[in-house]
Formats: structure tokens, sequence, C-alpha cells
């Protein structure tokens, strides 16, 4: 009578442990005699009464299992009694691989169909989307973790460093910042921070400046210039004061590229407006982690 002119199309029951109901013999979840009874004797009549043709969903919690174990046969991993295993014609469980990762593996399992591969997701922005399954490690996954890790380690220092010297108003080629800064902050040897500023130049976090005469420096005969990030600035803000208001203001000197390293041909392109930072396009992934990081 509730849905007398709409009936809805799916039925939810969000966990069954909430209106798990075992009959007469009260049995629990663990009980198949109890499961059955709930399945059809519940479940399947609130369909006939609510909408005989909507599709049912029951949200289950899963048990501790081993890694092994998941791996083998994920959905052994459902709590409770093996029948509901039998009772429904598709089955999800999402589960995740590694605990220190926020990536879920999603298994499928079908009683009508063929058999389908499982899906890796993530939540990204506040929604899930499948992830491209040949970017997962297949040997080595937590030494690989770690060397990531350390390679963002890295970019965030670097990165740090440089504005830091600039705000004492020191600015570097990619040479003298490698050469100087080497072995500090474990950032490792010049030849491994040369590396680093490589790649973040082709990423878009470094940019140069050709001529820095405005900050007192010479203009170098290195390949690109000098180093620069965005947000940059030089020195502390200076104070001017208005001759006529005699209002006193406090003005920054910001560090502007003028060119970028090119993420295809690696040739050294003039910025065509240095007062918005463009990064690379298909760099939304390197963002985020380094937001993360």
């Amino acid at each position: 009578a509730a849905f007398a002119d709409a009936p809805p199309d799916i039925i939810v029951i969000d966990p069954i442990r909430n209106l798990f109901d075992g009959g007469p013999e009260g049995g629990g979840e663990n009980d198949n005699t109890a499961m059955m009874f709930f399945l059809k004797d519940r479940v399947e009549l609130l369909r006939e009464a609510v909408n005989p043709d909507a599709g049912v969903i029951l949200a289950h919690h899963t048990r501790k299992a081993s890694k092994h174990q998941v791996k083998d046969d994920p959905f052994l991993a459902l709590s409770g009694a093996s029948a509901l295993r039998g009772f429904y014609t598709s089955g999800l469980l999402m589960h995740r691989p590694d605990e220190d990762s926020s990536v879920r593996r999603l298994e499928i399992e079908l009683r009508n169909g063929p058999a389908l591969p499982g899906k890796l997701i993530d939540k990204v922005k506040g929604e899930w989307v499948e992830l491209n399954p040949l970017n997962e490690r297949l040997v080595r996954k937590e030494v690989g973790a770690k060397l990531d890790a350390e390679r963002l380690r890295k970019h965030d220092v670097i990165l740090c460093m440089l504005l830091d010297e600039a705000a004492s108003e020191r600015l570097y080629t990619a040479m003298q910042f490698a050469e100087t800064f080497e072995n500090r902050g474990g950032l490792g040897s010049k030849h491994t921070i040369r590396e680093r500023l490589s790649v973040l130049a082709t990423k878009g976090f470094v940019k140069f400046l050709r001529d820095p005469s405005g900050f007192g420096f010479p203009v170098t005969r290195s390949r690109f210039g000098y180093l620069c990030v965005e947000g940059m600035q030089f020195g502390a803000p200076v104070e001017e004061v208005d001759p006529d208001t005699g209002e006193v203001t406090t003005q920054a000197r910001p560090v502007l590229p003028s060119h970028f390293k090119c993420p295809q041909s690696g040739l050294c392109l003039q910025v065509e407006n240095p007062a918005v930072w463009v990064y690379p396009e298909g760099l939304e992934d390197d963002l985020t982690h380094m937001s993360e990081a």
C-alpha cells in the first residue's frame, strides 16, 4: 500500500545483521537453517509484497581471513552461514589487498554467467573510480611502495628547500643546487638530485628563470636557467610608504618563471604567462600524491 503508484525497483538490506531473523528456533547468522529461513521467509516474501520484479541487494560483513585465503577464494571471507552464498545470483566483495594503500579490490562472482576478473578501485575526489590493473605491481610490492614513498619525499624536500633558499635571497641553477645540497636532507648524491630535478621539471613542479638580474644575480650560461617553483618569493616582503598618504604596504617579490621544460621534447620553451603556473596535462595523479605526501 505504501508503494501503490510506483513500487521500488531495488530493495536494499544494509546490513543483513541489523534485520536478521532466524525463525522460530532463533538460530543465528552462522546457522544454515536460520539463514535460509531469513532469505526465503523474510526477504523473498518482502519482495513479493513490494514488487515481485524488484532486485534485492544484501549488504553483509566479512569475517577475518588471511590474505592467502582471500586470494584463493575471496567469497569464503563472507561471515555467517554458507547458505547465503548459494542463494544470491551475483556477488561483489570489496577488500583491501594492501593495508598501507587506499586501493581496494572488487571481486565478482556470478551464478549464471561467465567468470569476471576482479577490478581495482579507489576513491578519487569523493567518487569511486576503476584503476588500470596494468599499473599494479605483481612482484616486490612492499619494496616498490617504499621506493615510491622515498621518491615523493625527495621531491617534497627539494621543493621546500628551493622555497626556503629563495626566501633567504639565494637562487640556484640545477647543477649548483645539486652540488650545494649533496647528502643533505637525505637527498643523496648530486647525481641523484639532478635526476630528481629533471623529473620535477618534466612534471611541471620546477620551472626556470633565464634573467635573474632583477634579483641581483647574473645571467647564467646554463641550458635552462635558475630553478623556480610555484609560490617562490625572493627575500622578505618589502615595506613601501605611499608619499601622498603615508600608508605603509607590504610588497612581496615573487620569482616568476620565464621558461619551462617541454615534457615531450625536453626542450627549454618560453612561458606564455609567468603569473599563471601551468602543469602538463595528465598530471592529476602526481599532484594528488604530492599533496598527500
